[in-house]
C-alpha cells in the first residue's frame, strides 16, 4: 500500500503552563512527512505548512543511506528548483542543465538533508529521479502534487458562508432531452441568464462581451469589458440583450435594455487584471420568461453539495471564437475542470505566475482545444449544484451557480486571439460574494 495515501502527520503539541494567566506554549511546529519514491523508505520529504507565501513552496528532503567517499548523488525535479545543503562539511552541490543537481561527497556520511525550493512562487518541485553512483533509487516517483493542497498563497479576503436560499435562480424553464472553441451546440432557453453586451459607436453596434443576469436589474461581467484603460466607459455607449441565442439576427423572446450605471470594483487593475469584476445596472427591470432567468451566485458552502468537492467542473457559454477563428453564430458551450494553481503555473510559468498573485482567480481547462476565447470574456464559469447533496444523476434537479468570470487567456503566437490549448484564467466569484451582495442591494 502506497505511503502516499497515508502521510505522517506530526501534530503541534501544546502544553498548558501555570502562571498568573493560563497560557499555551507551542513545543513542536506542525509538519507533514511523505515518501516521495515508491518503495524506498530511506528517502523522505518533510514539509511545514503555514509558511509565508514566498516560502511555502519549499521542503526538506532527507536521504538515509551509506554514502562512501567520492559518492555522486544526482537528483532531478519536475520543475525549476534550488537546493541548499543543511550541512556543507561533507559534500558540495552543482547545478546541471536539466532541473537536476549533482551532490559530491568529499567525506563519508550515512545521511544527508537539504532544502528544496521552487523558483516560481506557488510551485513545488517534486523529485522525478534520484541516482546514487549510477543506480536509480526513485524509478517510481510520486508525481501527483501531494503537497499542493498546502499551498495557500496570498489571502486578503474571507467570506462567511451564505446559507440563505437564493430563490428560483439558476433553473431552466425550457426543457430539452438533449455549450467557445470546440464548443458543443446549445438550444434556445438552455442558458437563460447569459446576456450579450454590445458597444454602441456612432451608427454601429458591436458585440464585445458576455455577462450573466443575477437579478431583474443586475448583470455580472468582467471589469475589462466595461472599461477603457481602467476607466469605466459611459453607460449610454453600452447595450445589453437578454434571451439571445443567435449572435446576428433576431430572437423572438429577446429583450434589450439600456445601461443605467456601471459598478467597477474599486481596486480593478487593468494591466494585471486584478479584481476583474463589474456589475451593470439596467435602466429598466427585465421581464422574466422561459428564455430569460437569473443565475445563482456561488457561495462557499455550495461545494459541499457537489458529487465531488475536489474535481469541480464548470460550463462556459458564449459566442467566442471557434476553431475557424470567427465568432460562433449561435450560442456554444464547453465543459472543463478547475485545475490547481500549481498545475496552471507549471504549464507556462512566465505568463501565469504574473496573473496568479493572490487567491482571487483560478484556472480551468483541458489544454486540448476546449477553452474560453475572444468574445467569451465576462461570461460565467457556471457549476451545477444539485438540490440533493451528492446527487450525480444526469437528470438531477438543481441550479446553476456562477463560480467564476472569464478574465484572460494566453494568446496564440501567430495572431492576437486566444490559444485554445492553454488554460483560461477566471475571476473567483466566491471571493467577491460580499461585494456583489452589497452592490445589488
Amino acid at each position: 500500500m502506497s505511503a502516499m495515501k497515508y502521510p505522517l502527520i506530526l501534530l503541534a503539541i501544546l502544553i498548558k503552563t501555570t502562571s498568573q494567566q493560563d497560557q499555551w506554549s507551542l513545543l513542536i511546529n506542525p509538519a507533514v512527512s511523505y515518501k516521495p519514491c515508491t518503495g524506498d523508505y530511506d528517502i523522505s520529504v518533510n514539509y511545514e505548512p503555514g509558511l509565508p507565501p514566498d516560502e511555502e513552496n519549499k521542503y526538506d528532503l532527507t536521504i538515509t543511506k551509506q554514502f562512501p567517499l567520492h559518492t555522486n548523488l544526482v537528483i532531478a525535479f519536475d520543475s525549476d528548483a534550488s537546493i541548499t545543503l543543511k550541512d556543507k562539511s561533507f559534500a558540495r552541490v552543482d547545478l546541471n542543465y536539466d532541473n537536476s543537481f549533482t551532490i559530491r561527497f568529499f567525506k563519508p556520511k550515512d545521511e544527508i538533508t537539504f532544502t528544496v525550493k521552487g523558483v516560481t512562487p506557488g510551485v513545488i518541485p517534486y523529485v522525478s529521479s534520484l541516482v546514487i553512483n549510477t543506480r536509480e533509487y526513485c524509478g517510481e516517483p510520486q508525481l501527483v502534487g501531494y503537497l499542493d493542497p498546502y499551498i495557500q498563497g496570498f489571502k486578503d479576503t474571507a467570506v462567511s458562508p451564505d446559507r440563505r436560499p437564493q430563490g428560483n435562480c439558476g433553473r431552466r424553464k425550457v426543457t430539452h432531452t438533449e455549450l467557445i472553441v470546440n464548443g458543443a451546440f446549445t438550444k434556445p432557453g438552455d442558458w437563460p441568464w447569459h446576456v450579450a453586451l454590445y458597444k454602441i459607436d456612432r451608427s454601429t453596434i458591436k458585440y464585445i462581451c458576455g455577462g450573466t443576469l443575477i437579478s431583474k436589474n443586475d448583470v455580472l461581467t468582467a471589469a475589462h469589458c466595461v472599461t477603457s484603460r481602467g476607466t469605466p466607459v459611459l453607460p449610454e455607449t453600452l447595450s445589453v440583450v437578454l434571451g439571445k441565442y443567435n449572435l446576428i439576427g433576431g430572437d423572438t423572446e429577446s429583450q434589450e435594455r439600456e445601461v443605467f450605471s456601471l459598478i467597477v470594483h474599486k481596486d480593478f487593475d487593468h494591466k494585471r487584471l486584478e479584481n476583474d469584476i463589474a456589475l451593470i445596472k439596467l435602466k429598466s427591470e427585465v421581464v422574466f420568461n422561459d428564455y430569460i432567468q437569473p443565475a445563482c451566485v456561488w457561495y462557499p458552502k455550495a461545494v459541499d453539495k457537489l458529487p465531488s468537492n475536489t474535481d469541480i467542473f464548470g460550463t462556459i457559454v458564449g459566442w467566442g471564437f471557434e476553431n475557424t477563428d470567427r465568432l460562433a453564430p449561435q450560442l456554444r458551450k464547453a465543459k472543463m475542470p478547475i485545475v490547481t494553481e500549481s498545475t496552471c503555473i507549471k504549464s507556462n510559468p512566465l505568463f501565469y505566475s504574473r496573473l496568479l498573485t493572490n487567491n482571487n482567480k483560478f484556472c480551468a481547462g483541458y489544454r486540448n482545444g476546449t477553452s474560453a476565447c475572444n468574445g467569451d470574456s465576462g461570461s460565467a464559469f457556471q457549476v451545477f449544484v444539485p438540490d440533493q447533496t451528492g446527487d450525480d444523476n444526469p437528470d438531477a434537479i438543481g441550479a446553476w451557480y456562477v463560480r467564476g468570470i472569464v478574465s484572460v487567456t494566453l494568446a496564440r503566437v501567430d495572431v492576437a486571439i486566444c490559444d485554445p490549448n492553454e488554460y483560461g484564467v477566471f475571476t473567483d466569484v466566491e471571493k467577491y460574494k460580499s461585494w456583489i451582495d452589497n452592490n445589488i442591494a
